[in-house]
């Protein structure tokens, strides 16, 4: 896995007491019985921790883990070309 994912799963795991075991790259937000309210709250956590912003209609509780570092890796690399 990326070195995003594994950022994303330490915040999922320290920030949010997401059970490591529970969090693989297939696994949906849905899946762990994250609704759309836990991902505006985690995507402000991410633009907290890691400097850039997600829209909330981007990301959707369906996304599985492994997407949602797809996404969170994607604006990264957006903001570090328009700097």
């Amino acid at each position: 896995m990326t070195a995003m994912y594994d950022t994303l799963v330490d915040l999922l795991a320290n920030r949010f007491e997401v059970d490591r075991a529970e969090i693989k790259p297939d696994v949906t937000f849905e899946d762990l019985e994250m609704d759309s309210l836990f991902l505006v709250e985690l995507l402000l956590v991410v633009q907290q921790e890691i400097g850039v912003k997600i829209s909330e209609d981007t990301a959707s509780p369906r996304d599985t883990i492994e997407r949602a570092a797809e996404l969170i890796q994607e604006q990264v690399a957006i903001a570090a070309n328009a700097s």
